[in-house]
């Protein structure tokens, strides 16, 4: 791999547990400092661009959306050298608008999860706050819109994304409420995901795909397990496609703000740095330290 190669990842959310039409496929286990990621990941080609693949739940959807090792999964991405992540997702309605199978490519995020999720690579003797106001990448949003388009999908650009801890869906109650708040979309999984992918300067993107109205639509039935896995199935189809129509044009390099998100925002002097975290974060901090 040369510094110039990208490297495309995609975590797959409920549902896509596996992407066909890789070639050169390898299985890799990877070790983190912050433990197990979900699986391992799946290394290949398609369409002649390097490709990582991971199912953010584990294969046969193992681990609630609060146990996925959400740093381990990053930083195995990071490790093998992806620069650009998209993540596909299920996501319930909060717009009439966006009616259950269309497609959502969010920019920004509310966190309600609960704080028991680890949501940063730095602690122990290493402190970094990074610029968040603009959590995804614009270039990498755009192109998941075209192709979304070329794919046939009914396509919205923008809007939040407010992630709630789960597993049990809301209440008809929190689900008034988050509408009050003008979010778009409601799901489980993308904080701290988004989070970890600017800290490790890899440029993140979703696709979030609508399977329901939550619980707040007076004329359609509440969220349900099944009427998801139905839209779902539909969903994940789409959604591959849109990654196939993708590809190619997230092989050049990049020109965005993600790939030097870290440059001024580790504070701690680097003379103090335990050596412990240098070593731990040499992937993400490396190129920093010298």
């Amino acid at each position: 791999m040369t510094n110039r190669e990208q490297i495309l990842g995609v975590i797959g959310g409920s549902g896509l547990y596996e992407m066909e039409g890789l070639t050169e496929v390898e299985q890799v286990t990877i070790r983190t400092p912050f433990g197990d990621p979900s699986d391992t990941f799946v290394t290949g080609v398609l369409d002649g661009v390097r490709m990582v693949f991971l199912p953010r739940h584990g294969r046969g959807h193992r681990l609630l959306p609060s146990e996925v090792n959400y740093r381990a999964n990053i930083y195995g991405m990071k490790k093998l050298g992806v620069t650009r992540l998209i993540s596909v997702s299920a996501v319930g309605s909060m717009r009439e608008d966006i009616e259950p199978g269309h497609i959502v490519i969010p920019d920004q995020f509310i966190d309600r999860t609960n704080g028991s999720r680890a949501n940063s690579f730095f602690g122990n003797g290493i402190v970094a706050h990074v610029q968040f106001a603009n959590p995804v990448c614009d270039d990498l949003s755009a192109v998941l819109e075209q192709s979304a388009t070329k794919s046939g999908a009914r396509v919205h650009r923008g809007g939040t994304y407010i992630c709630m801890e789960g597993p049990a869906f809301s209440s008809k109650a929190e689900s008034l409420l988050y509408r009050t708040f003008g979010v778009s979309v409601i799901g489980m999984t993308n904080i701290p995901e988004a989070k970890l992918a600017r800290e490790a300067e890899i440029c993140y993107g979703v696709i979030a795909l609508a399977t329901d109205y939550d619980c707040w639509h007076e004329t359609h039935d509440d969220v349900s397990v099944d009427a998801i896995l139905e839209i779902i199935r539909q969903n994940v189809a789409m959604a591959k496609n849109i990654i196939r129509n993708a590809v190619t044009a997230l092989s050049g390099v990049r020109n965005c703000p993600c790939a030097d998100a870290l440059r001024y925002a580790i504070i701690t002097e680097r003379s103090v740095i335990p050596e412990k975290a240098k070593s731990d974060l040499a992937p993400i901090i490396g190129k920093y330290l010298t």
